[in-house]
């Protein structure tokens, strides 16, 4: 509403009220423990965050329609797949709030997945591969000697043995859980179009014959 100044009797319009949180959107954010939070974030307080252009989160909007693509950057890995619109870094996963059931039961999944208080992958062991006895190997022997490195420094031959595989890191679990969900989701839809179309296609192929062709 435009206001008449008394001393100059000008007319002042003023401007209008700027709007607070623009590019605001509720987030989910998965940290390395399995914990999740909802958290409501600006669009320049995730490109901080993340080190990611703007046209990179362009990709994640659910409004715009994009390809499904799955981009690289030197900080994170930006993730559009069927349901899942992620943004991976080395610490956390985020993801833009959803009530879809498949991203619900996805971050169910996801949890224990990348959660480093997991299970401990499995060590292999030695022991039943070198088995010694005392009274067939003579003391001193260089076989005994290597048996007694191996038992206690967990050498053998002045090598360190391997303590097995390790487990990969956090991006690369975060990934392999949305690639999984993601291939789930395709092959569910593939199922159903199947049952739908068959018993169409061979009611189709019933009813075709050589007098209508």
């Amino acid at each position: 509403m435009a206001v008449a100044d008394e001393e100059t009797g000008k007319i002042q319009i003023p401007a209008p009220p700027r709007r607070k949180g623009i590019g605001v959107r509720t987030w989910v954010v998965v940290s390395e423990l399995g914990q999740s939070l909802l958290e409501e974030v600006g669009k320049h307080s995730i490109m901080r965050r993340t080190g990611l252009p703007a046209r990179d989160l362009r990709v994640l909007d659910p409004v715009l329609s994009y390809p499904s693509p799955m981009l690289g950057r030197e900080r994170t890995i930006v993730i559009n797949l069927e349901h899942i619109k992620a943004i991976i870094t080395a610490k956390e996963v985020l993801m833009i709030n959803s009530t879809s059931p498949l991203v619900i039961q996805f971050l169910q999944d996801l949890r224990p997945r990348i959660s480093r208080s997991g299970p401990a992958p499995p060590q292999p062991s030695m022991e039943g591969d070198m088995e010694y006895h005392a009274d067939e190997v003579p003391w001193g022997s260089p076989s005994l000697q290597e048996h007694s490195e191996l038992k206690d420094g967990n050498t053998m031959m002045g090598e360190p043995v391997a303590a097995g595989p390790k487990l990969p890191s956090f991006e690369f679990r975060a990934l392999e859980a949305c690639l999984e969900s993601a291939c789930r989701c395709l092959e569910s839809e593939t199922q159903t179009l199947q049952e739908e179309a068959y018993p169409a296609l061979d009611e189709l192929t019933a009813k075709i014959s050589k007098l209508n062709l």
